[in-house]
């Protein structure tokens, strides 16, 4: 074997070891084979490597002949080295329309879902993917240019779950000298010839820029990914305690204290921590934060969650739509030894005061009452708040009405136009279960 090839040879074989991509025992690994130059280096570098491998190659149907080509190619060059083949198509444009989404995020789901499903199918043991080490410069070059956190210029991770990347020890130039010494062909996606995709751009234009200016750039990049990296490690376990110190004396796993978090060297980078991956954006998180220097009864909502500000807690939760309470029903008569029951949860009502069917809803802005034992009018909400409900929960409240009047605050407070007096005869007692 050429000198240079049993030295990339090597180094696959020290990465995949170091970074524990691959057990060593007989279970496959399942190659993600597009025909292109990285992933037939990736397949001859593992077979040379002694790895059992079966192939799986994708046909989006995205370039007209050349997908056809790419998917030929694949299944000859399978058949020259023996490796089991299995092969799929997806009507990709299609399901993108359908899905309103981009062909290349739908491609990649399509893509990584089937590998998944097809490595449980065979039993191998993960999924390799043939990122080298130039597309982990690209990747930080694209994130950095987006905007991105510590984690986004790390580069390409190894591995991901079941899908591990033993080539990110190497480079493209790497890769073709490999395949040149070996005598392997390959197939050319002739997209990636044009600049019309930002990873091209920064392949094509930006890069060799960059090169001018320092020609080891590619190193250097690499070098910066893996020290932010180390940092990275450090920093999410602080993240972690942060978060804890947040959440230890609160009510719940999603409530945390403001004076807290108020008090923590960074605030600000902690909530984003907390709420990005919530689907909250750099902007919402800013107003979030300066919330915490105003008066409670904000909220903030992503696509998922909503945050509260509450008087001393900041409140996240999911949406969830609200399940009325059960309520159930009983039609009493008077009798002298009748005891007017005192929990909250259960109202006892004059039958003759309903005049109209009883209906359960949210409490609205403005909805007044005239709670029992208390002199005068009150809306609800002023009601919920002098009893200290938090306000996530006030939002939350259900109220049994008949016609457009309260009855009842369900499982707070009676009307007292409704209840039980003394020339009271018929009594329709209502429990409340369970409320959301």
């Amino acid at each position: 074997m050429n000198i240079m090839n049993l030295e990339i040879v090597r180094e696959v074989e020290r990465f995949v070891r170091e970074q524990q991509l691959l057990r060593e025992e007989g279970q496959p690994v399942l190659v993600a084979l597009s025909g292109g130059a990285d992933s037939v280096a990736l397949l001859h570098l593992l077979l040379a490597l002694g790895y059992p491998c079966i192939a799986a190659h994708c046909n989006f149907h995205l370039r007209g002949g050349e997908s056809d080509r790419d998917e030929a190619f694949v299944r000859s060059l399978c058949s020259r080295l023996g490796v089991t083949l299995h092969c799929t198509d997806f009507d990709t444009s299609r399901i993108a329309r359908e899905q309103h989404l981009s062909i290349e995020m739908v491609a990649r789901e399509l893509r990584y879902h089937w590998f998944e499903s097809l490595r449980e199918r065979t039993g191998a043991q993960a999924v390799a993917v043939a990122h080298h080490r130039d597309d982990s410069v690209e990747t930080l070059l694209l994130n950095l240019i987006r905007g991105t956190g510590i984690d986004g210029l790390r580069g390409i991770r190894p591995r991901n779950g079941h899908v591990v990347r033993p080539l990110l020890c190497i480079s493209r130039s790497d890769i073709l000298h490999y395949l040149q010494v070996l005598g392997e062909e390959f197939v050319t996606d002739s997209t990636n010839l044009h600049d019309d995709y930002t990873r091209n751009k920064i392949r094509l234009r930006l890069l060799p820029l960059m090169e001018e200016i320092n020609p080891s750039v590619r190193e250097a990049l690499i070098r910066t990914a893996h020290h932010l990296d180390q940092a990275a490690t450090l920093y999410h376990e602080e993240v972690a305690k942060g978060i804890r110190r947040l959440t230890c004396n609160a009510e719940t796993p999603s409530a945390l204290s403001i004076a807290q978090l108020l008090q923590e060297p960074e605030p600000e980078l902690l909530l984003h921590e907390i709420l990005s991956p919530l689907g909250f954006n750099e902007a919402q998180i800013g107003d979030v934060m300066k919330s915490l220097y105003t008066q409670p009864g904000k909220q903030f909502l992503s696509a998922t969650h909503r945050v509260v500000r509450d008087r001393t807690l900041l409140l996240i939760e999911p949406l969830l739509e609200l399940q009325p309470p059960t309520l159930r029903e009983e039609r009493l008569e008077r009798t002298p030894d009748f005891v007017i029951p005192r929990d909250p949860k259960m109202a006892c009502l004059d039958e003759e005061k309903l005049t109209a069917p009883l209906t359960l809803r949210l409490y609205r802005s403005g909805d007044r009452f005239y709670p029992f034992g208390m002199k005068g009018a009150q809306t609800v909400s002023r009601y919920l708040t002098n009893n200290k409900v938090p306000i996530h929960l006030k939002e939350r409240q259900w109220v049994l009405c008949c016609g457009e009047e309260i009855v009842w605050v369900v499982g707070m407070r009676l009307d007292r136009r409704f209840a039980v007096g003394p020339n009271t005869q018929h009594i329709r007692l209502i429990s409340c279960s369970s409320q959301e």
